[in-house]
């Protein structure tokens, strides 16, 4: 066997842009390394805050997440994601500045994700903040027109220990925050068939969501999991 070289770092195949923030990321956020069964290479943006991303729309990071994007590249990675939602802004605009495939936002899986539920069926969006997620970030990823919103906007926890970037979370709060707003949109919305968590930050409580809805939920975990299983297949023979 001839190894070949070109890399310098091997077996890690997804590469994360991370967020400037210092709020805790427990076990199933997407910024806990723990949380991936693979290795995968993080790259932290500086500045890049979440109020600036989520409530700002990133104005002024487009040239750093290039820079960073392409830094991951040159260390090997063969895919790119971000650990925020929001960063669909910035899709084309990474896809068109590396060589790899790009995988921004959890909202890309809307779209594959009402094609696979039952006749009548469509999936709705859990965001960490509905008044800021705009018609072009939903259009970036295309979600489809239509699509109900459900938010943790308004809860006691979850939405302003992040986005402020709190250094404590109240972890039993947080996961209360996320059950009653994905209950709310379900019973706003009756043909609700599934849940995509827009936030990244909300995957660490998708089993308890659902628990409590009945509903199929994708995460940007479930999206990472797969678009992983493509660039690195698993071996069989």
């Amino acid at each position: 066997m001839i190894a070949k070289g070109g890399k310098s770092i091997y077996g890690a195949s997804v590469g994360i842009l991370m967020l400037d923030a210092q709020f805790p990321r427990i076990p199933g956020d997407m910024g806990n390394a723990q949380t991936w069964s693979f290795p995968v290479l993080y790259r932290i943006v500086r500045n890049a805050s979440p109020d600036l991303v989520v409530r700002q729309r990133a104005e002024g990071l487009l040239d750093a997440f290039i820079d960073a994007a392409r830094d991951l590249v040159k260390d090997g990675v063969d895919g790119i994601t971000t650990n925020c939602g929001f960063l669909s802004l910035f899709q084309e605009e990474l896809a068109d500045a590396v060589s790899v495939p790009v995988a921004t936002s959890s909202l890309m899986q809307v779209e594959m994700v009402n094609r696979v539920l039952p006749a009548g069926k469509h999936a709705g969006v859990l965001t960490i903040s509905a008044s800021t997620l705009s018609k072009e970030h939903l259009r970036k990823a295309r979600v489809p027109e239509g699509t109900p919103i459900g938010t943790t906007e308004g809860g006691l926890e979850f939405t302003s220990a992040i986005l402020d970037n709190k250094l404590t979370l109240d972890v039993d709060q947080a996961r209360s925050d996320n059950v009653k707003a994905a209950l709310a949109l379900q019973s706003d919305n009756p043909d609700l068939g599934a849940i995509v968590l827009e936030c990244t930050n909300m995957c660490p409580y998708a089993p308890d969501i659902q628990k409590a809805t009945g509903l199929p939920v994708f995460s940007i975990v479930s999206f990472i999991n797969w678009f992983h299983a493509g660039l690195a297949p698993p071996k069989y023979l």
